[in-house]
């Protein structure tokens, strides 16, 4: 998926690589996810044929339907029953997200297996929600139903009907609109839901709530002897803090894909809890990493006057993850800056071999120093290929999922932020890593490794002492991140940002 064109990949516990629908559930949920819940054409397709090259269709001919729809079915149902909340025994619901738009060639196999498994398990125990637009057109204002009655009579005309319509506009859906919407779709008025825009996402639930979308649920599937009423209480002191914050903090994120902010958005919805649980609004400043090189200077000065100012203003820095050596030496530039006038800093994956690589070359003097990623022919690999890895396969051949990190100094800021504990589980994506020659150099140019894996060898954590806060992790501790519970990194860097660090850690 090209973080362009798709957002970012999401990292599971298990190591699967999803969708970022995937991480909002998690975040929003407050579960724990796999890569059994990420279905898609591709796995159903090699599931299917790998069934039919080893005879279990027995030579049948193998077609769209019934093979493909009930390998969907097949997966939907076994994954069902498997609770993600952490609870024991069956799940009761299961939540099904058929992404695309109703007609798209992509999705007809799926809509295809959903209406053959509405019809298998009854209609009592299928709810199906469509979510449509409802825009605004002209200065009069009028909002249209059209969009909505065509996708309907669409996915009427495939087997479906739905039981809720779920309506996106810009303001509150006027009473007629739902009364047409209701006449044309066939949908009690009291099972069209308004999704208007909101303040922050964290509204959208208690909208939800006020307009009694859980009553419509559990009157589908016939939820009354076990549903109790929605406790919100906690969600509603989150979004009223919210909007009653009045300071704000500047972030630069310096990266490679600041044109589509979606490649970021576990990272952005991090700071968004950090900085709630420090009591400040986020104000993220994008900058593009080849906007603060030489060359930028000479073929874009003006972009590069901006980029130097907005790094400058900010009250620290944060250099995410990527792949590839474009606009590296931009993050370098960061770094140091970073290092050198004492601003707080967080590096993430290759934001912490760019310090690795940083330090290497302006204290250590080590000329040339990079990562084998952007120069094979390095004369000083202080980043290098993973050994197990594969140079000829580039897919699911990273090192993905949790795994566990041991804080090798109790002393340390890491260690302190994660409440003392003697090792932390965090998701990571990478293929390169610190080369272990390099570390007792880099520890003597002052950069300390307080974090690495069970072998000692395998550096995960840096920091520099010398430093308020210089912090650089090899793994990704934004996707563990949720709205109430902030990742402790992410927590430390808007404490230091904002002043707060070291009584923060005093109290721990």
């Amino acid at each position: 998926m090209s973080p362009f064109e798709h957002g970012e990949v999401f990292v599971l516990d298990d190591g699967g690589e999803v969708d970022l629908d995937l991480g909002n559930y998690e975040r929003f949920l407050d579960v724990t996810l796999t890569r059994d819940n990420n279905i898609t054409t591709g796995k159903i397709y090699q599931s299917v044929l790998e069934k039919e090259r080893k005879g279990d269709y027995l030579g049948k001919t193998v077609q769209v339907v019934p093979h493909i729809t009930d390998a969907i079915k097949n997966w939907i149902e076994s994954v069902a029953t498997i609770p993600v909340d952490g609870k024991d025994g069956a799940a009761d619901v299961c939540v099904i997200e058929l992404g695309g738009t109703v007609g798209d060639i992509e999705s007809m196999p799926f809509i295809e297996a959903l209406r053959q498994l509405s019809f298998s398990v009854g209609k009592e125990n299928f709810c199906l929600i469509h979510v449509s637009l409802v825009p605004v057109l002209g200065v009069v204002g009028e909002q249209k139903t059209k969009p909505t009655q065509h996708s309907v009579r669409e996915l009427r005309a495939l087997g479906l009907t739905p039981d809720l319509l779920a309506c996106r506009s810009s303001q509150p859906i006027q009473e007629n609109t739902k009364v047409k919407l209701s006449q044309f779709c066939h949908v009690p008025v009291a099972n069209i839901l308004n999704i208007h825009d909101v303040p922050n996402i964290w509204h959208i639930p208690l909208l939800l709530r006020n307009q009694n979308a859980h009553e419509a649920i559990i009157k589908q599937l016939n939820f009354y002897s076990m549903a109790t009423s929605p406790d919100l209480k906690s969600w509603t002191e989150m979004a009223e803090t919210y909007e009653n914050l009045n300071s704000t903090v500047k972030i630069a994120m310096v990266g490679k894909y600041t044109g589509l902010t979606d490649s970021y958005l576990s990272v952005v919805k991090a700071l968004l809890h950090a900085c709630v649980a420090c009591s400040f609004r986020p104000s993220v400043e994008w900058i593009a990493a080849s906007d603060l090189e030489d060359e930028s200077a000479r073929v874009t000065p003006e972009a590069y006057e901006m980029a130097w100012k907005a790094l400058k203003g900010s009250s620290c820095i944060l250099v995410p993850g990527g792949f590839g050596d474009r606009g590296v030496p931009g993050m370098i530039l960061a770094a140091k800056y970073a290092r050198e006038n004492k601003i707080p800093y967080l590096g993430i994956c290759l934001g912490m071999q760019i310090s690795v690589i940083e330090i290497s070359r302006s204290i250590l003097g080590l000329e040339g120093a990079n990562s084998e990623e952007f120069d094979p022919q390095t004369p000083h690999p202080v980043v290098m290929f993973m050994p197990e890895g594969s140079r000829t396969h580039m897919g699911s051949t990273m090192r993905l999922g949790s795994r566990r990190t041991f804080i090798r100094s109790p002393d340390c800021i890491t260690s302190k932020l994660y409440k003392g504990s003697a090792y932390v589980d965090e998701r990571h994506r990478h293929r390169y890593e610190v080369n272990p020659d390099y570390v007792g150099k880099l520890e003597s140019a002052g950069l300390e490794f307080v974090g690495s894996d069970e072998s000692g060898t395998r550096m995960e954590v840096v920091e520099l002492p010398s430093h308020p806060y210089y912090v650089g992790v090899q793994f990704h501790p934004e996707f563990k991140s949720r709205p109430g519970k902030p990742s402790a990194l992410f927590l430390g860097l808007i404490l230091a940002a904002t002043g707060q660090l070291q009584p923060h850690l005093n109290r721990i």
